[in-house]
């Protein structure tokens, strides 16, 4: 098969925007359609036209709902885009909360240029609405794990069939890995993306099934270079409770409302049942995580077994004893008026926008306050300046002073490190010697090359690239 390619349109050198396209006799397959995100100069891209007409594309498959790698669906679809777009069940869902709120959110933004006139357009525009973005989550086709179905016919005359195969990732609900299967006559090549793969320990989620054989693969370095904490995140979540309960003020935790909150409320609820912290007021101030928590209720059989049991038994697990949520923005504001200690956990995880803002400028400057943060802050973000130890915070046009207390509980990430992703490479049946195609996306530089050392070194595998954004790649 020499007519079988791979292009990456995103996720090259960066660990946003992922957009793989694979092409095999003249049929296009979109592997993620993910926005950039992050320094400006990223997000810039997400106004460029792509290299290839969207409408010339014939599927997307969607590893996962996170926005840098669901959220440019709704942009390709006003562009042209007419294609099935296939994920599981609760990517599916998970999708219909995140895309709406991304249009939402970029809305906003456009407004707020255009209050400002700090755009070079007039009127600035969104990317897409919020109603495109509820539109493109409609369009998703449903399909579960283990499931083979036939995702396009090739071109010419063996008409080959593409097959596709969904397995668990274990980054987060509904995450999984891709396995195309190329069938003609005389043979059956398959190739394997990684998508996001979480830790093999993850907390929550069943983890990563191995890839089996594969002629390519294409894997994520988000963590290529590194080793999570070995420290037990309860043990350490306890301190922190603990510590805060002392002090006698809210703990306050900004956190993402996909998998980070879920995994919050599992482990209060946990150490709540083995007596190791004190039974606390916990708030989830969150539409999106309320909602999003929903999901995983309703996913249960995707989560690990001792959850899986806990819920068909009715026993909660992702609810501590005395648990709130506040949906509306009136019991939202009603917080104000709490004397702690109490728990609150509300978005956003970097604090770039979100109800965690007007509770900060409300406590921020209290000195019995502690922020705990249970996720990486990038750069520049509000969160990234209070890990610093900047001794003040501009929340709505003013400086609010810090006085509150600022912890950071490590080990909950969705990533798997190095030894995980080597592990799920491991698992591979290469049908040459020298090993798979391999080629190492989503990851900065210095991770990707790591990774690539490794598998070099490790496997034995020859045939290691990073793709650069936009080469093709003949498989």
């Amino acid at each position: 098969m020499n007519d079988v390619s791979l292009r990456c349109l995103g996720a090259a050198g960066t660990v946003t925007g992922s957009k793989h396209l694979l092409e095999i006799a003249g049929r296009r397959i979109l592997v993620d359609c993910g926005l950039f995100q992050g320094l400006k100069e990223l997000r810039t891209k997400n106004w460029r036209e792509l290299p290839v007409a969207p409408s010339s594309i014939d599927v997307v498959v969607l590893t996962h709902a996170h926005i840098d790698h669901s959220g440019y669906l709704p942009r390709l679809i006003r562009d042209g885009f007419d294609g099935r777009v296939l994920a599981t069940p609760a990517t599916a869902d998970l999708a219909r909360l995140l895309l709406r709120d991304a249009g939402y959110l970029q809305e906003e933004e456009a407004a707020f240029h255009n209050k400002r006139r700090s755009s070079k357009h007039d009127p600035a525009l969104p990317l897409y609405t919020a109603e495109e973005g509820a539109e493109a989550a409609d369009r998703i086709e449903e399909l579960g794990y283990d499931r083979s179905v036939s995702v396009v016919r090739g071109s010419d005359r063996a008409e080959r069939d593409v097959r596709l195969t969904f397995h668990p990732a274990g980054h987060i609900l509904g995450s999984a890995t891709a396995t195309f299967e190329i069938v003609s006559d005389t043979e059956t090549k398959r190739f394997v993306f990684s998508g996001d793969l979480g830790p093999r320990d993850s907390i929550l989620h069943l983890p990563a099934t191995p890839p089996g054989v594969a002629d390519a693969l294409v894997v994520e370095s988000t963590y290529g270079d590194r080793l999570h904490p070995e420290d037990d995140p309860a043990e350490k979540l306890a301190g922190v409770i603990h510590r805060a309960v002392k002090r006698g003020g809210a703990l306050l935790v900004p956190a993402f409302a996909v998998a980070r909150t879920q995994t919050l409320l599992y482990l209060i609820s946990q150490l709540e049942r083995r007596n190791e912290i004190p039974t606390l007021p916990v708030y989830l101030d969150s539409p999106m995580a309320i909602d999003a928590t929903e999901i995983y209720r309703q996913h249960g059989a995707e989560l690990r077994p001792e959850i899986r049991q806990a819920l068909r038994e009715g026993r909660g697990p992702l609810r501590p004893h005395d648990f709130h949520v506040t949906r509306t923005p009136e019991l939202s504001k009603r917080i104000n008026d709490l004397e702690g200690p109490f728990i609150l956990i509300s978005a956003s995880g970097m604090i770039t926008g979100g109800r965690i803002l007007h509770h900060l400028a409300h406590r921020l400057s209290r000195p019995e306050t502690t922020i705990m943060f249970a996720g990486y802050q990038s750069i520049g973000t509000r969160g990234w300046r209070l890990q610093r130890g900047e001794t003040k915070l501009r929340l709505f046009g003013r400086n609010v002073w810090v006085r509150a207390e600022v912890e950071t509980l490590d080990g909950l990430s969705a990533h798997g490190d190095q030894e995980d992703l080597m592990a799920w490479l491991a698992g591979t049946l290469p049908r040459v010697e020298d090993g798979p195609k391999t080629f190492i996306v989503h990851g900065e530089e210095k991770p990707a090359a790591a990774l690539a050392s490794r598998i070099r070194r490790d496997l034995g595998w020859s045939e290691v690239t990073a793709p650069q954004e936009g080469a093709v790649y003949p498989l």
